[in-house]
C-alpha cells in the first residue's frame, strides 16, 4: 500500500500562505475588426503572485484582463487556470473577480449591503453573511463604516468597499483594472500599501493593470511591460528597471539619459562607445560587438554631479557641461546639464544632508557628470 501524498502548503516570497490559482495565457491575440489590441501574448502567472501589466493607454492591458475575466473572447489562443482551459466557462464560473476603476458600487445600498450583495445572490445564510462581511470589512479597515452609504465615503473608502465585495466570494484570482487612478497622489500611495497588505493576508493571485510605473514597481512580484498589444519584457521590478530590454522600456519606466554611439571595442564585459558626448564605457549586453551602433542608457540617480574635475582615472565616465536648469523636489534636486556637444543630461542628487555635506551648485555653473560603466546599459543594438 502506497503512502498518501502529503500536500505541503505553498508560501509566498514573504512567507504567507498561497491560496490562489496559476494563470496561463498561451499565444493570446484579440482583434477588433482590423485593429489588433493584443498580439500573441503568452504569460505564466504563479499562484499567489502579485503580477502587474504595465504600459501606456491603449496597449492592450485591460483587454487581457477582460479576456481572463471572461468578458471578452480571444480571437486566438487559450486561457488556463491551474492548467485547465476556461474559455468555455462564462465569467461567473471562473473563480475570478474584478475590481474596476469606477468602483461600481450600488448607490442605494449601504456599505454592508454592497459587500453582502454577491452572497445574497447565492442565498447564503444570514449568519454566514454577517460573519463574512464583517471579516472582509475588517480586512479593508471599514468595519466602523458598514452602515454608511457610498455617497458618504471618500474615494479611497469606496475603492476599499469594491475590493471587499470582490473578495467576499473568495476568488482564486483578483483582477484590478487601474483601481487607484481616480485617487489623488497621496491617497494612491496609501492605498497601494493597503492593497499589498490585503494581498498578503488573502494569499490569492492578483493581476494588476496600471499605466503608472511607480505603482507597478512598488508592489509587484513581477511586471509585464506592454506596448501596442505586445509584451516586451517580464521580470521582477528591479530587473525591469535596472536592465530594460529595449529603448521603449528604458524611457517608459522612470527617467533616463540616452546616448547613441558606435562600439569601438568590447573587453571583459565592457563596451567602449564613441558618442557625441565623448568616449564612454557601458556594460555590454550579449551579442554586442565592435562596429555596432547602440543606444546606451544611464539612470539620473546613478550620475554624480560635481564642480570639481576628477583626478585622472578616478571615474571611468566623465562628461563636462553647464547647469541649464534645476528642479528642487524636496528630497532631491534634478539637475539638467547641457554638455559641450549640446546633449542635455539629467543628474539627481538626494538632499539628505546635502546642504552641509555637498558643494552648492547653481544654474550656469560648469560641472562634471560622473558614473561607473556598470551603471550604464545598452538598450538597443543595430548590427554593423
Amino acid at each position: 500500500m502506497t503512502n498518501p501524498i502529503k500536500r505541503v502548503p505553498i508560501l509566498s516570497r514573504k512567507g504567507f500562505l498561497v491560496k490562489g490559482s496559476q494563470v496561463t495565457l498561451r499565444n493570446v491575440s484579440k482583434h477588433f475588426g482590423e485593429f489588433c489590441a493584443v498580439r500573441d501574448v503568452s504569460l505564466e502567472i504563479a499562484k499567489g503572485e502579485f503580477f502587474s501589466l504595465l504600459g501606456p493607454s491603449g496597449c492592450g492591458k485591460t483587454t487581457i484582463l477582460r479576456i481572463v475575466a471572461g468578458f471578452e473572447d480571444p480571437t486566438q489562443g487559450d486561457v488556463l487556470l491551474d492548467g485547465a482551459s476556461v474559455l468555455s466557462l462564462p465569467s461567473n464560473k471562473r473563480h475570478v473577480n474584478t475590481v474596476f476603476q469606477s468602483y461600481a458600487l450600488f448607490p442605494h445600498l449601504s456599505v454592508f449591503e454592497n459587500v453582502a450583495f454577491p452572497l445574497r445572490l447565492k442565498k447564503t445564510a444570514a449568519s454566514e453573511i454577517s460573519d463574512r462581511v464583517g471579516h472582509y470589512l475588517r480586512l479593508v479597515k471599514l468595519d466602523s463604516h458598514m452602515s454608511k452609504m457610498p455617497a458618504q465615503l471618500s474615494g479611497g473608502q469606496k475603492q476599499r468597499v469594491a475590493i471587499a465585495r470582490a473578495l467576499i466570494n473568495e476568488p482564486s484570482v483578483l483582477l484590478l483594472d487601474e483601481p487607484l487612478s481616480a485617487l489623488d497622489a497621496k491617497l494612491r500611495q496609501h492605498m497601494l500599501i493597503e492593497l499589498d497588505a490585503i494581498h498578503d493576508e488573502v494569499g490569492i493571485t492578483f493581476i494588476y493593470v496600471t499605466h503608472d510605473q511607480q505603482e507597478a514597481i512598488s508592489v509587484s512580484d513581477r511586471v509585464a511591460v506592454m506596448n501596442e498589444g505586445s509584451v516586451l519584457q517580464v521580470g521582477a521590478p528591479g530587473q525591469v528597471y535596472e536592465t530594460p530590454a529595449n529603448h521603449f522600456i528604458a524611457t517608459f519606466i522612470g527617467e533616463t539619459n540616452l546616448l547613441e554611439g558606435k562600439v569601438l571595442s568590447v573587453k571583459n564585459g565592457i563596451a567602449m562607445i564613441s558618442s557625441d558626448a565623448g568616449a564612454l564605457r557601458a556594460a555590454a549586453r550579449q551579442g554586442v560587438s565592435e562596429g555596432d551602433t547602440v543606444h546606451c542608457a544611464v539612470r539620473p540617480e546613478k550620475v554624480r554631479i560635481s564642480k570639481m574635475k576628477p583626478a585622472s582615472g578616478e571615474h571611468e565616465n566623465c562628461v563636462e557641461g553647464t547647469v541649464d536648469e534645476m528642479i528642487y523636489t524636496g528630497f532631491l534636486t534634478k539637475f539638467f546639464v547641457k554638455t559641450t556637444s549640446g546633449t542635455v543630461f539629467k543628474a539627481f542628487r538626494q538632499e539628505a544632508g546635502a546642504a552641509a555635506a555637498e558643494e552648492a551648485i547653481q544654474c550656469g555653473d560648469s560641472v562634471y557628470l560622473l558614473w561607473h560603466p556598470a551603471d550604464a546599459f545598452i538598450v538597443e543594438v543595430k548590427k554593423a
